[in-house]
């Protein structure tokens, strides 16, 4: 009822992905300056909006996109661009946003998506539930997936603690370091996207 290599196969494609490590520093940045309860709650609200969009498009994820007639390599690109648009507002130290919806939307956005659920993990997701062969294969597909959003919420919880060792300076430097990161990877993530465009036609 179990198949190991399928569930080792997706959570070491998920983990190198999703990356828990390298998200820590943008998860530090952008809930810098909130109580440590709303930080908390914060990365627990990430995993489970992460949790939700992977799961909608493990099962219908095909349909959906067929339906808005939307190409995976167009998901990456729009992903890129919003966190790119993100990652500019940490560079440049602008990262406040309304008090009433700020614990909120950086939760949602970019934390939950597109960032841990991103068009990566998306994509990942759908192959794996596709090619899973009968109910061993679709419980190791789905365990591999919980298993690696409860690493992602381990990891985010826990590097609260960092932020009482490095204090406000350090906060300051690991905003910037998160900023130049995400720039990083949204840009990879837009040349892939424009790449396959590109090799599509």
């Amino acid at each position: 009822m179990f198949d190991v290599a399928v569930f080792g196969s997706l959570f070491l494609t998920l983990f190198v992905i999703m990356d828990p490590p390298g998200i820590t520093p943008i998860f530090l940045a952008l809930t810098s300056g909130r109580a440590t309860k709303v930080q908390r709650r914060m990365a627990w609200q990430a995993v489970a909006v992460a949790f939700g969009v992977i799961t909608v498009f493990g099962i219908l994820g095909q349909q959906i996109l067929a339906y808005l007639h939307v190409s995976v390599p167009a998901l990456m690109i729009a992903g890129g661009l919003l966190l790119l648009l993100i990652a500019l507002d940490l560079l440049t130290g602008k990262t406040d946003e309304p008090k009433q919806t700020k614990d909120v939307n950086v939760a949602l956005v970019p934390l939950g998506m597109p960032l841990l659920a991103g068009p990566g993990a998306i994509v990942s997701v759908i192959l794996a539930v596709q090619h899973a062969e009968g109910v061993s294969g679709q419980v190791s597909v789905w365990a591999a997936i919980v298993a690696m959003h409860v690493v992602l919420w381990l990891t985010m919880r826990y590097s609260l603690l960092i932020i009482r060792v490095i204090k406000d300076g350090g906060v300051v430097l690991v905003t910037r370091l998160a900023g130049m990161m995400l720039s990083a990877i949204a840009v990879q993530q837009i040349i892939n996207g424009v790449t396959q465009v590109i090799q599509g036609t």
